[in-house]
């Protein structure tokens, strides 16, 4: 941790505020109440206020976003952004200057975007925001990564079905090939890859990994930091770490032609190499790397597994309501559950009770109705036979239809199992997933 701090340079939370926040803040109206009790006695610890009581609220994101007359601060919990507080610009400014100092950027510069780092040191662990400054028409708008290490979760605590996590430690454990998880920005692809890793370290193997930027710190594992600025990018760091003499590598995104080659051919010698890829599927990880300038031989013969991704709201346990399907929606789950297969542990629609969120949700849910996230995944899998029809060269949808036939849970049906089990509401499902 001292090295942390050393590195980028961490602040402390005073201890009367954290207790404060940590023992009254239930919900951003709490949040909003705070910073204004907070203000009312003075401005010199409301950035620390902003700070902790988003880390509390178990926020991933704050913005501060300057209006004509107004900065509004919004953070984003459970993947959608919530109004927090209105400042008046006097304030802004002042939190704007302490956070420049913070993140080691330029104060004297307002019209260029700026990227900057710093760390909070909390009582058992370093938190690292990444800060992001944007010229906009009223002032810079800021946004604040938190990247909290009690996000890092195992694969056992990922929630994952019995099929998906058999499949997920089967594949793992091989001991070379390319692994993909596709989906968007924040569908939570990294933590998928950081779970992939926690499994299957130990101290008999060497993993090493090129980031951009290094989201969690993880003990016994060498990560890299790239820094395109610096001529040091995921092809050059690829290239160097090949040297090393790995066993497993993680490119934390394949971006461009150079690291695609480097990736399948460190996979293809030796190496298990995890990666993500922003396709909209499992299988469109293969067009995206042909896309790239990839050879199909190449993809056909490195690619062992690829991780579809999305993440969907949890109803809120405090507030939702169980309740029978209308006679469309009990149809449109049964047309979705037809064909899953039986590894799929098939659930019971007899009876069926969904779960509903109620429409201005509770306190517990920011009345939102929906409390927490959780993956939905599809898996890929490309064995021998695949690997023969994928160098025919055969379009995206025919993959599909030949990965279903073999097996493969979509997205669509994971979704409609989570809504069966009562996890989530087909409506979340349907903002996130589109029906097969």
């Amino acid at each position: 941790m001292e090295e942390n701090k050393k590195m980028l340079g961490a602040v402390t939370i005073p201890q009367e505020i954290a207790q404060d926040l940590q023992s009254s803040l239930k919900n951003i109206a709490d949040f909003g109440k705070k910073i204004d009790a907070y203000t009312a006695e003075s401005t010199t610890n409301i950035l620390d206020v902003v700070l902790f009581g988003a880390i509390v609220l178990q926020a991933s994101d704050i913005h501060l976003e300057p209006q004509e007359e107004q900065v509004r601060l919004r953070i984003r919990v459970d993947g959608l952004l919530q109004d927090a507080h209105i400042f008046e610009k006097e304030i802004y400014h002042h939190i704007l200057s302490r956070l420049k100092l913070l993140s080691k950027i330029k104060l004297n510069i307002t019209d260029k975007a700026q990227d900057g780092r710093f760390t909070i040191a909390m009582a058992e662990d370093v938190i690292e925001i990444r800060t992001s400054s944007l010229p906009a028409e009223y002032g810079e708008s800021i946004v604040m990564r938190i990247l909290n290490p009690k996000n890092l979760k195992e694969l056992d605590t990922l929630g994952l079905r019995k099929d998906l996590y058999d499949i997920f430690t089967q594949e793992i454990k091989k001991p070379n090939g390319m692994i993909v998880v596709t989906g968007p920005t924040g569908a939570g692809k990294t933590t998928t890859l950081y779970a992939f890793l926690l499994k299957i370290q130990n101290p008999e193997i060497k993993i090493i990994t090129i980031e951009d930027p290094i989201e969690y710190h993880i003990q016994g594992i060498s990560q890299t930091q790239a820094d395109p600025e610096k001529g040091y990018g995921f092809a050059e760091g690829l290239r160097s770490i090949v040297r090393q003499d790995p066993d497993v590598i993680l490119v934390g995104e394949i971006r461009d032609l150079e690291t695609a080659k480097i990736a399948l051919q460190a996979s293809l010698t030796g190496h298990l190499v995890l990666t993500t890829l922003h396709t909209n599927s499992a299988i469109g990880a293969i067009p995206r790397l042909i896309d790239l300038g990839t050879d199909g031989a190449s993809i056909a013969s490195a690619l062992k597994m690829s991780v579809g991704q999305r993440l969907v709201r949890k109803v809120c346990k405090e507030c939702a309501v169980m309740q029978k399907p209308s006679a469309e929606e009990l149809a449109e789950i049964k047309k979705g559950l037809k064909n899953l297969p039986e590894t799929a542990e098939t659930p019971d629609l007899i009876g069926l009770k969904i779960a509903k969120a109620k429409e201005k949700g509770c306190p517990a849910c920011n009345l939102t109705g929906y409390k927490g996230r959780k993956g939905l995944y599809e898996v890929f899998l490309v064995d021998a036979h695949m690997e023969k029809f994928i160098l025919t060269n055969p379009a995206e949808s025919t993959i599909k239809e030949l990965a279903v036939k073999n097996g493969m849970v979509t997205m669509w049906q994971a979704g409609l199992i989570e809504v069966v089990l009562g996890n989530t509401t087909l409506e979340e499902v349907k903002k996130v997933v589109e029906a097969d």
